[in-house]
């Protein structure tokens, strides 16, 4: 079944601290530990849940002198999740781009100043890019090719936009990466999941 916004409207309500300032990335095919050696990090302790995962994150980005970013990862299926709690190096296009050689990338971020990506790159090539508060205004190779998709994700378009509906960008970047991976994320994935956690320099 084909996710929605409306699959996702539990993230702000369950996980308030998570989704204030978020990165999420899904990478076919690549282990967390290759995943972690591309974006040349480092390890860090395990964790179990999102909650824990944040204050890592407050805690490493308070002790680095905000040089460092923590990064928590699992598998699901054939992919590999990656979590950045307060970072962005997944949809940063200098980061996901070299790093999305040979695989397909996915990330969305959210950050507590209002600003929002979603990045899909394959093999390098940035296929999409946009604000999932303005998905009128895309980028890439294929800007257009998942059109159908982002409508039944739930983005408001501007022919669409009303002054009485609610802003639904942050569940509607969740599904079009479900619809890009296959992987639903659900309040159990985060609340129990064992993570593989590292952390990696800022620029």
């Amino acid at each position: 079944m084909t996710a929605t916004a409306a699959d996702y409207v539990w993230l702000e309500k369950l996980f308030p601290d998570l989704a204030e300032a978020y990165c999420f990335t899904l990478v076919y095919q690549v282990s967390p530990s290759e995943l972690l050696a591309r974006l040349g990090g480092q390890v860090e302790l395990s964790r179990t849940g999102t909650a824990a995962i944040v204050d890592a994150a407050v805690d490493l980005w308070a002790r680095s002198d905000r040089a460092r970013r923590f990064m928590a990862m699992t598998t699901v299926g054939d992919w590999t999740l990656l979590i950045e709690p307060m970072g962005c190096l997944g949809a940063t296009e200098e980061n996901a781009l070299p790093t999305s050689a040979g695989t397909r990338w996915v990330s969305h971020f959210a950050d507590i100043n209002g600003i929002s990506g979603f990045l899909w790159a394959q093999d390098g090539v940035k296929r999409l890019t946009f604000e999932p508060g303005l998905p009128d205004h895309r980028w890439g190779t294929t800007p257009d090719e998942l059109l159908d998709a982002m409508h039944q994700s739930g983005f408001q378009f501007w022919d669409e936009a009303s002054d009485t509906a609610e802003c639904l960008a942050t569940g509607a970047a969740f599904a079009l990466a479900d619809h890009l991976t296959g992987v639903r994320i659900t309040p159990g994935l985060l609340r129990d999941t064992v993570f593989v956690c590292g952390s990696a320099k800022i620029g």
